[in-house]
């Protein structure tokens, strides 16, 4: 992964739309997967592709429309996802400045069944809130990688540990101290951060907190 890890940053000040353009930016691709960001400027347009395998895309700022031949698909608003189609040509179309996150999948993928191809959906609604409890959802668990959604109730945290690959965190929702080797970091919605391999980080949500984990594996 090529941001520097331990440093809490901002996509969407990383990757402004410069007018006329898009612009790609691949933060890593390892075993077979892939992912980068994509910002398009107000009216330039993505032409049709398909894939064997699907792809997550996920909207940080905008708005996107996903077309097939068959005319408008979904359109995506800022914290939506999707997962596409497979074997169908999509193309895609941003009316105003907007930035997306791809991640490319491979065709014997493992998904959670409750994540349908072609359905938008936000992963902050993926799991709820309970007082008092952690709920993590496994989004993508394959022997390479892991895509994880949890949501912590205000007070609750996960205790020091160290992932035996890279990761990034994307903050959902709320608040969080994450301690990153003994440096303890604020993380607010809209946020992310990068873990190394073995490197020691803890959690402790300030208030109600909604994370996504994504975790490459060796």
């Amino acid at each position: 992964m090529k941001e520097p890890v331990g440093k809490i940053f901002s996509i969407t000040q990383k990757n402004t739309p410069v007018p006329g353009c898009t612009i790609s930016s691949q933060e890593f691709q390892k075993n077979g997967y892939a992912f980068s960001y994509f910002s398009m400027a107000a009216h330039t347009d993505i032409s049709a592709e398909s894939y064997a395998y699907p792809k997550w895309l996920h909207v940080v700022a905008g708005t996107l429309t996903i077309y097939t031949p068959d005319g408008i698909l979904q359109i995506l608003q800022t914290g939506d996802s999707i997962l596409t189609p497979r074997h169908i040509p999509i193309s895609m179309k941003a009316d105003i400045d907007t930035i997306y996150s791809e991640l490319t999948l491979q065709e014997e993928s493992t998904m959670n069944d409750i994540i349908k191809e072609g359905n938008v959906f936000q992963l902050a609604n993926l799991v709820p809130y309970q007082d008092g409890k952690i709920i993590n959802m496994d989004i993508i668990s394959d022997p390479k990688l892991k895509f994880v959604v949890m949501s912590l109730a205000a007070g609750t945290g996960l205790s020091e540990h160290a992932a035996p690959g890279e990761a990034l965190v994307f903050a959902l929702d709320g608040t969080a101290t994450i301690t990153y080797e003994g440096t303890p970091l604020t993380i607010h919605k809209g946020e992310t951060i990068k873990f190394a391999a073995g490197a020691r980080h803890a959690v402790q949500a300030d208030d109600n907190f909604k994370m996504a984990l994504l975790l490459t594996l060796k």
